[in-house]
This record gives structure tokens, C-alpha cells and sequence, in this order.
């Protein structure tokens, strides 16, 4: 069955089925955090990181010959697969993967990262030449301000690098969610998804081979951590919030990044001890806030 669609995104019909994707998708997603901080500890960030890209582009691409898919065909397609595979894949698991091997907690990148609405709204504002209501305006405020307080010498805040690098992960899984919606309608997944992994291992492999010694511990937790990453992530997790982009509008599918940090900061306690200090708590509370308050308008 093909995935592509002959419909602009905007006039789609919404299927039944896609009720049930939101919290399998907040789920998934959280895991995203907690496998990377697993696989970490042996294999290098950009090493990882091509390995997983490899093996989901050899997935998705025996996938789509097997079904006979649609292969973009078309300079302007490919450009976009490209474009979204570098924001998306290069950028913003990079930024995850390198955070986290800095020493930033898998639930601090989740609470940076899950800013995501609010620095949508904020882009919006200069780029888009729109209007934000008062409530929008707070949230921006209330959650910039809950942020500060997460990641300022806070407890397994990590070095500012890692701080860094988790920020550049949120601008670009931010402007690869705003692209994706741009250039979605009439390409087929699973081809398209292929295309973006090629375009993610290109870009990632020459970076792990210049800055890294590319030795890999090939231990069970290791490989259990690459394959969880590699196929129910990159190429289940990944298509999801793709379907979710395509079939609703981007402000709804954003709003699901808000539920995730505290589905990791759970998660991280559980499996890695990881806990929130006072600061760090009160900041998670106010940027979950501030994210609600920007994306109420929006719904509305």
C-alpha cells in the first residue's frame, strides 16, 4: 500500500487511526533520550550516530524497493529530503547524542528540546509576521524563564557545551518540523525517509571520521540500543511524527512535545538515577506551563 498522498496536507481527511497516534508517539519519543544514553557509554556520539543512520537508510530502502514506492524523481524533491534529513536527523540528534555525551541528563536535553512549540511561535512572530495573543506572549516568557532555570548550574545540567548542543538540537528539530509541513503533500514516506537517512549518514559519517577514533564496544546493551534507535525509532518514531505533520496542523503536533520531558525524567530516574533539583524541577514545571499557554491559542 502506498503512502504517498495526491492531496495538499491542508485538505486531507483525517483517518480514524490517528487518534491513537499521539501517545504512542509521546512514548516512542521519550525512549529516543534513554536509548542514546545507553548506547553512549560505548561508541562515540557521530559514530553512533552513522551506524544508526546507516542501518535505518538500508531498512527503509529494501522496504521501499520490496513495496515498489515512488522514489522522488525530481531535483526540488530530493533538495527537500535532504534539507528536512540534515535539520531532523544531522542536526537535531546530533545535538541530543553530543549533549548527552557531554554530560547533560537525558531528561534536561528532553526538557530543552521539548521547548520546541515555543520557539516555533517565537520564529513565527519575525518570519511569518504573526501575531501572538497576550497568553502567547506569557507562555514565551514563562517557558524561556523555566528553561534558565533547568539548565543554570543546575544538577546534571553538564558542561555549557552540552547546553549548547542541545539548543542547536532544538532549533533543528524546530525548523525541520516547520519545513517538513512546507514540502509534505504528495511524497511518498518511505522512499523520502530513505533518501533522509542517505542524507543524515553522508553528513554525519565524515564528522564522526574527522573528530573521532570511531571504536565501538560491541556489548548487548550496546547493540540492543543501536537497534531499538535504528528501526522502531528512526524508521517507526521518525514516520510518525512525519504522518502526524502531514494529516494535522503543526502547532497540534508540536504541542505533543511538551508531554515528553516528563516522560523521560521519569524514565531517567528509574533506569539511571537521574533526579531534578529544586531549581530544576521548579523549571520543568514552569516550561511545560509556558509551553501549554503558548499552544492554547493556537488550538483554539
Amino acid at each position: 500500500m502506498h503512502m504517498n498522498t495526491p492531496a495538499p496536507s491542508s485538505a486531507l481527511p483525517i483517518p480514524g487511526w490517528i487518534a491513537f497516534m499521539p501517545p504512542a508517539f509521546v512514548l516512542l519519543w521519550s525512549t529516543g533520550f534513554i536509548g542514546s544514553k545507553f548506547g553512549l557509554p560505548y561508541a562515540e556520539p557521530f559514530t553512533f550516530l552513522s551506524l544508526r543512520f546507516a542501518i535505518a537508510a538500508t531498512a527503509l530502502t529494501l522496504l521501499s524497493l520490496y513495496a515498489r514506492a515512488p522514489w522522488p524523481n525530481t531535483f526540488v524533491q530530493i533538495r527537500d529530503a535532504v534539507i528536512v534529513g540534515v535539520l531532523m536527523h544531522v542536526t537535531y540528534l546530533g545535538g541530543v547524542f553530543l549533549g548527552i555525551s557531554l554530560g547533560t541528563g537525558a531528561g534536561i536535553s528532553a526538557v530543552i528540546t521539548g521547548l520546541q512549540p515555543i520557539l516555533i511561535t517565537a520564529l513565527a512572530i519575525p518570519f511569518l509576521a504573526e501575531r501572538v495573543s497576550k497568553l502567547q506572549a506569557f507562555g514565551l516568557i514563562v517557558g524561556f524563564l523555566g528553561m534558565v532555570l533547568v539548565v543554570w548550574t543546575g544538577q546534571g545540567a553538564g558542561p555549557w557545551a552540552g547546553m549548547v548542543a542541545c539548543i542547536s538540537a532544538l532549533f533543528g528539530i524546530t525548523l525541520g518540523t516547520l519545513y517538513q509541513k512546507r514540502v509534505t503533500s504528495a511524497r511518498d514516506l518511505r522512499t523520502t525517509s530513505a533518501v533522509q537517512q542517505v542524507a543524515a549518514f553522508v553528513c554525519m559519517f565524515p564528522i564522526a571520521l574527522v573528530f573521532e577514533t570511531r571504536d565501538v564496544i560491541w556489548s548487548g546493551e550496546f547493540i540492543f540500543a543501536l537497534t531499538w534507535l535504528a528501526l522502531p525509532m528512526s524508521v517507526g518514531t521518525f514516520s510518525l511524527l512525519q504522518i502526524m505533520i502531514r494529516y494535522g496542523a503543526v502547532a497540534k503536533v508540536t504541542s505533543l512535545f511538551y508531554l515528553v520531558p516528563p516522560v523521560v525524567v521519569i524514565e531517567s530516574w528509574f533506569l539511571f538515577g537521574e533526579t531534578l533539583d529544586l531549581q530544576q524541577g521548579a523549571g520543568m514545571i514552569l516550561a511545560t506551563l509556558g509551553v501549554a499557554l503558548v499552544i492554547a491559542r493556537k488550538k483554539s
